[in-house]
């Protein structure tokens, strides 16, 4: 189909008032993204084609920057109190001279802070494969809105896992690239130090190719890296404690087909994990980063946010800043060990999450949604806090619950890791 008619069933998806469109899609472009596609069109039509994102048809998370709209990101607070951003973000500006047509905003937990993704204020999709179950977040509509076909690619964010978290809950691929590779100016900041902005589809190639137009490189063919005698880790330790039935089941059997390709699998004990785990019980950057940004608004405004997030960044008011500091150069030092621990592997596997999707009734109280959003945020932090890249590839699920297989790779790899992650997506096809 030409890029009108795919956004034509886009937008239908969108609009079906049996869906999840009005919660997944917070402002949809309708006359804008016509254009773009009737451009895309236009342009395939006279030969020429600006890349493999030309006609894409893609959607923005709502913390975005596009000129001429204020940024919500999820809050009410924002969207009441915020100026119209004067220009669209670096990324947004890469991906429509990329050609790639625009159809939405996608919902967001408050902030990008939860794992969850909840939303109170604008409310929440539920998973396709079971409305009754949370999408995971922060990036709660991108994963929702490629799992319905409501776009091809949806651009998140990823903090502590806020891309893969509802790639694997909605069953869907999801790519955290190197968090320096893609600017991250124009998205409204939860941490400074550990925001990145990464791709959403249903195929790794999608990924890539939105990942190089907004890193600012030309897209490149992505081939696949041979499986057989590749180096795959498998953590031990935390990453694999505690899953639950189904993931306990699929993880091990998608093991299992790796090795059966060739690839060399060895069981890798990871102390660096637990060092990390222990600084941020007692800083965490996050919280102290998000902290700085809110404040002002917390003191002002406390009653129009979710309380979770109250709750959760209000916790940063008690970071000294020497603890601060001392946790930033502690978390250099890691770093620096982390990628010679890696050093001999092509990739780290395990879990994207220890458990699937949670029901909406399993997250109604905040006791057990913190619990559940530890568990959910546990294996893709180590990404973000050991400055890595990852991918969360769906694993066959036959009609089941999604669930998800984390590749991790050191900073930098981040095209040799997605030639893995083709690899592996073609093999789990199969």
């Amino acid at each position: 189909m030409n890029a009108v008619d795919r956004l034509t069933a886009a937008l239908a998806r969108i609009d079906d008032a049996t869906g999840e469109g009005a919660r997944a899609c917070l402002t949809v472009y309708r006359s804008q993204a016509l254009a773009a596609a009737q451009a895309a069109d236009a342009r395939a039509r006279a030969g020429v084609t600006l890349g493999p994102l030309d006609g894409a048809i893609v959607s923005i998370k709502d913390l975005f920057d596009v000129a001429g709209e204020v940024t919500r990101a999820g809050s009410k607070v924002l969207a009441d109190e915020g100026k119209p951003a004067e220009r669209d973000a670096p990324i947004v500006q890469r991906l429509r001279a990329a050609g790639a047509v625009i159809v939405a905003k996608t919902n967001m937990s408050e902030f990008a802070f939860t794992g969850v993704g909840i939303n109170p204020h604008f409310g929440t999709p539920g998973i396709p494969a079971d409305r009754e179950r949370v999408p995971g977040g922060s990036s709660s509509g991108a994963g929702v809105a490629v799992a319905d076909a409501m776009c091809e690619i949806a651009i998140g964010t990823d903090t502590g896992g806020s891309v893969r978290i509802p790639a694997a809950l909605c069953g869907v691929t999801g790519f955290k690239p190197s968090r320096q590779r893609v600017p991250t100016a124009g998205a409204f900041p939860l941490s400074g130090t550990l925001d990145s902005i990464g791709p959403l589809a249903r195929h790794i190639a999608d990924c890539a190719n939105a990942d190089a137009v907004m890193a600012g490189e030309t897209p490149w063919p992505l081939e696949f890296a041979p499986l057989a005698g590749l180096r795959i880790g498998i953590a031990q330790g935390s990453a694999v404690d505690n899953l639950d039935d189904t993931v306990g089941k699929r993880f091990p059997a998608a093991l299992d087909r790796l090795k059966k390709a060739g690839a060399r699998l060895s069981d890798e004990a990871l102390p660096l994990i637990d060092d990390m785990t222990q600084l941020l019980s007692r800083t965490s950057i996050l919280v102290a980063e998000a902290y700085a940004i809110h404040r002002d608004r917390l003191a002002r405004r406390a009653d129009d946010i979710d309380p979770v997030i109250v709750l959760r960044t209000t916790r940063g008011r008690d970071i000294p800043s020497a603890d601060y500091i001392d946790a930033l150069r502690t978390r250099a030092a890691l770093i620096k060990a982390w990628d010679a621990r890696l050093a001999d592997l092509d990739v780290l596997a395990m879990p994207t999450t220890p458990i699937v999707a949670p029901r909406f009734d399993e997250v109604a109280d905040p006791k057990s949604f913190m619990a559940k959003n530890a568990m959910l945020l546990r294996n893709t932090t180590v990404v973000n806090f050991f400055d890595g890249c990852a991918v969360s590839l769906p694993l066959p699920r036959e009609g089941g619950l999604p669930v998800g297989l984390m590749l991790v790779a050191r900073n930098g790899q981040d095209r040799r890791l997605l030639r893995i992650a083709a690899a592996v997506e073609r093999l789990f096809a199969a």
